[in-house]
Formats: structure tokens, C-alpha cells, sequence
């Protein structure tokens, strides 16, 4: 007997794995906002009490967790921070990127420099965070402005991996055409590569913004006496020696969540197209 046209066989594994990769997602963000929507007093010992649904809905807990936070400040700065390390990585990583990928295959100075650079994804935080207090107090930096250049060198690795492999996508003839016109090598990165990056840029961005949006060590231990908190350091005043307000604590986790979110659904479209069509179409 023919299948009928249309049908086809379901890939039961497959579904399975997805069906618990949902489960694994969506029941923590259940959890978060279920919780964030509840009073304190709905907060029982048992975990049906837990999972159960608020009887009655309020946004109560998002008012004071932005009171108690100073909200709008912290997200401010949070978003300063997160920029313009964004916005460096780009400029910097790329160029570093691009002299380092179109090099490295024949020149033992940028292979070496590579292999240099990419090895301190290997280099834990916690061997550094020490020696680079002291340096930043010493060198007057230990602010928000020391934030950014550490995270910019500590995003360094993984950026310049990620533009060094991509510019395979990019062949040479483009920048042997250019150039041929009489382009210069910085003319020809700004015009021609530059551009032909932007699925890889967006990539980098997501990936950055990420990181720097949820660091809590870095601030905290770089920025403690400059008065300037960032909302991940902000959000530890839930947490105190006698307990948590998880009630405040899950409602401003919520607050934190929807500015990168809406920045990674910006920036989707140009990571989905530099993983299925590359640079050049």
C-alpha cells in the first residue's frame, strides 16, 4: 500500500530529544514567573505549593523588586557596560581577526600569535582576579571603564576563533579585485570585508552581550568602591545571611531578561543567515 502523498515518517528520537529540551526550558521559566507573581505568603514548604498558579495575579513584586534595585540606574549602566564592550569587540576583534585569518597559513609570527591568543580561553578568572585588582586600582581604572577593557581582552579569544574561521567564507579574489582598483588594505577591510562579516558580527554581539550582561565576579570585584552597580550586582541585595526573597529576586531576573532578549531576536536573523548561507551569496 502507498503512502498517501504528504505523509511522512516520524522521526520519534528526534522528537523525543526535542520534546525534553522544551520540558528542560520551559519548565524553569514556568517556575520564574509563577513565582515572581505570587506573594510571600503563597510560598509554601511543598512543591505543589511552589508549581501552583498565584491566586490571584500582581505585579506587586516587579514594582519593588525596581524599587529596591534602583532599577532604572542599574539598567543603565548594565546596558553602558554591555555596549560598548559590544561595540569595541566588533572594531577590534575583527581587525584582529581578519590579519590573523588571511596570515596565519604562512607567516609563523601570526600562527604563533594565534595559537597565543586563542589559548587563553584555557585561562580561568580566578587565577587573574587577584593580580587584576590590584592593577586596575594601581592604574586608576577600577570602574566601570576597567570593566569593559577586561572584558573586551577576556572576549578576545573566542571573537578573534570565531572571525578567523569565518573569513574562510570570503574568498580572496574579492580583495585581489580590490586591489587591482587601487584599494588600499584598510579601504578594502572597511568597504568589502567589514560588511561581509555582519552574520558574524551579529554572532559576536549575542555572544558578548551575554556574557556581560550576566558577569556578576567581574563588577563586583573590579567596581566594589565606585558606587556603581550593574543589575546583576544588584540583584545579590535579595540575598541576605537569614535567607532569599526569591518572590523579588525572580520578578527583577524576569526585568533583566527582556533587554537582552529582545537584542538576541534582533540579531537572529543575521546569525541564522551567516550559519545557513554564509558571506557570499
Amino acid at each position: 500500500m502507498m503512502k498517501k502523498k504528504g505523509m511522512e515518517k516520524v522521526n520519534w528520537p528526534v522528537t523525543v530529544l526535542l520534546i525534553l529540551g522544551l520540558i528542560t526550558v520551559a519548565f524553569p521559566l514556568y517556575m520564574t514567573i509563577v513565582i515572581a507573581l505570587k506573594q510571600p505568603s503563597e510560598m509554601g514548604t511543598g512543591i505543589g505549593s511552589i508549581l501552583s498558579l498565584p491566586k490571584s495575579f500582581s505585579l506587586s513584586n516587579f514594582a519593588e523588586a525596581m524599587r529596591v534595585t534602583d532599577f532604572w540606574r542599574s539598567l543603565g549602566n548594565s546596558i553602558l557596560i554591555t555596549l560598548l564592550t559590544v561595540v569595541i569587540s566588533i572594531v577590534i576583534h575583527s581587525l584582529i581577526g581578519y590579519a590573523i585569518g588571511r596570515n596565519k597559513d604562512h607567516s609563523k609570527f601570526y600562527k604563533f600569535s594565534y595559537l597565543y591568543i586563542v589559548s587563553g580561553m584555557f585561562v580561568p578568572f580566578a587565577i587573574l582576579m587577584m593580580p587584576l585588582v590590584k592593577q586596575t586600582a594601581q592604574l586608576g581604572i577600577a570602574n566601570w571603564v576597567g570593566v569593559i577593557i577586561l572584558y573586551v581582552v577576556f572576549y578576545m579569544p573566542m571573537n578573534v576563533l570565531l572571525y578567523s574561521g569565518y573569513l574562510k567564507n570570503i574568498p580572496m579574489a574579492l580583495e585581489e579585485a580590490a586591489y587591482v582598483d587601487g584599494a588600499t588594505t584598510w579601504t578594502t577591510y572597511w568597504k568589502i570585508i567589514f560588511p561581509l562579516m555582519k552574520p558574524m558580527h551579529a554572532t559576536v554581539a549575542v555572544l558578548t552581550a551575554l556574557g556581560t550582561w550576566n558577569d556578576v565576579m567581574t563588577p563586583l570585584v573590579i567596581m566594589s568602591g565606585s558606587g556603581m552597580t550593574t543589575l546583576p550586582l544588584a540583584q545579590m541585595t535579595f540575598q541576605t545571611q537569614f535567607g532569599t526573597n526569591y518572590n523579588l529576586a525572580f520578578a527583577s531576573y524576569l526585568l533583566a531578561l527582556l533587554p537582552i532578549l529582545i537584542f538576541y531576536l534582533i540579531c537572529q536573523k543575521q546569525i541564522l543567515n551567516g550559519v545557513v548561507n554564509g558571506a557570499v551569496k
